[in-house]
């Protein structure tokens, strides 16, 4: 650089460069190593370990879907677009599943977002093949996984 460029300037270029892939490496790996706690994908979220969870669901197929939460709740029949709160009093303790299935067979694809802290919002939307997502597993852990 200093051929071309007056030293001081070289110099000056050199460093803000420097600190701005230095920002920008900070900036994206720390990001990856934490988890998430408000307005989360669905690979980021995980809540502290026995935290409640308010858990909202929302069918955005056009066919009914039917939604369980494991040892929690008896089917709950959801209406095309409609969103329902779960069972208040979901956790991370001991593992929390909720399962869910399309009345017609059709396969379901699943997007989790986290708008608030102790909120994890469920979009059940139609999916492309069998068999789809058909659950939301919350582990001990507080990660947050879809099968």
């Amino acid at each position: 650089m200093g051929k071309f460029l007056p030293k001081p300037f070289a110099r000056s270029l050199q460093t803000v460069l420097g600190l701005s892939v230095a920002g920008l490496l900070g900036s994206t790996l720390p990001a990856s190593a934490q988890f998430c706690t408000v307005n989360c994908s669905s690979r980021q979220i995980q809540f502290t370990p026995g935290q409640l969870i308010r858990i909202f669901v929302v069918n955005r197929t056009d066919s009914l879907v039917q939604i369980e939460q494991v040892y929690g709740t008896d089917p709950i029949a959801l209406l095309p677009n409609q969103e329902v709160e779960v069972d208040p009093n979901f956790g991370t303790r001991p593992n929390a599943s909720l399962v869910f299935w399309d009345e017609t067979t059709l396969p379901l694809r699943t997007i989790l977002s986290r708008p608030d802290k102790n909120v994890l919002r469920v979009e059940i939307l139609p999916g492309e093949r069998p068999p789809g997502d058909r659950s939301v597993y919350v582990e001990d852990d507080g990660k947050v996984r879809i099968f």
